[in-house]
């Protein structure tokens, strides 16, 4: 299994020079298996961008499953050349909406005028829009375990994909405080969450937060990077990648995020656009 991380950041995308090392993109995580193009994504912010450089100019053919809706989850869908284009085949997954609501119907809510040019079913290709509901699916040839977690604002999954040699655990917006304190103050390491972290071979966790700032902010419905320490630990999970970048925290301030955790088992690194990992 090939991991591709296309965009790392949070919230909103974030230009600049002081943003260069990790990446300015939002969240999208490209899989591929061992030699082959990737079918299948993990979101599909304005790091989704990225992805068309991965096909070599074809146009995508796989799935694309979001772990909510929020833009900076969204936003690079009609930015995707490889999803964009005559001959595409894109099927996206996301979240059963409250009440039923149709997919498609909830996306355009920010992506039609005169908010936007296009609905997303304008797309060029063939697009189609489906929810899901917890449980275990198969996509593009990955086992994929799909749960509720917390997250402020909108019906959110974690994700844990399996080729059936290594795992991944992708809880991209994670918010354990909402469901108590926990034993250490950071929040709640829950059922969900160590299910899907259990074991993983890489940990993809939510740390837009220090955990000196999580007192104030966790009310935005994030996690801090301690807290992602403490569930891989606990969950026996072999690598964290510190995820979803805070927009104003700079390549010198995400340095020192990742700092304390330098030579801890398991091992930690914060993710950063570029980033390829080859699991086991």
């Amino acid at each position: 299994m090939r991991v591709h991380v296309l965009g790392a950041r949070g919230s909103t995308p974030s230009p600049g020079s002081e943003f260069v090392r990790y990446g300015g993109h939002t969240s999208c995580v490209a899989i591929a298996r061992d030699g082959e193009e990737p079918h299948f994504l993990l979101d599909a912010g304005t790091g989704i961008r990225q992805a068309g450089d991965l096909l070599n100019g074809k146009p995508f053919a796989g799935t694309i499953v979001l772990g909510h809706l929020h833009w900076d989850h969204t936003q690079g869908m009609p930015f995707f050349r490889g999803g964009d284009m005559p001959g595409s085949v894109v099927r996206l997954y996301a979240p059963g909406q409250e009440g039923g609501a149709d997919i498609e119907a909830v996306l355009a809510r920010s992506m039609s005028p005169p908010h936007f040019p296009i609905r997303p079913s304008e797309l060029r290709g063939n697009w189609s829009f489906d929810a899901i509901e917890p449980g275990q699916y198969c996509f593009e040839g990955f086992d994929v375990l799909a749960l509720e977690i917390p997250h402020k604002g909108g019906r959110t999954f974690g994700y844990r994909v399996s080729d059936g040699r290594a795992s991944l655990a992708y809880l991209s917006d994670h918010w354990p405080t909402s469901l108590g304190p926990g034993p250490d103050g950071l929040g709640e390491y829950h059922e969900a969450a160590m299910r899907l972290a259990s074991e993983a071979d890489v940990l993809f966790h939510d740390a837009q937060y220090t955990d000196e700032e999580l007192p104030v902010r966790a009310y935005f419905g994030h996690s801090s990077a301690g807290y992602a320490f403490r569930l891989a630990t606990l969950a026996k999970a072999r690598r964290l990648v510190l995820y979803h970048h805070d927009p104003w925290r700079t390549d010198a301030e995400i340095d020192a995020l990742a700092a304390p955790f330098e030579g801890a088992t398991p091992a930690v690194e914060a993710a950063r656009e570029g980033m390829v990992l080859d699991l086991p």
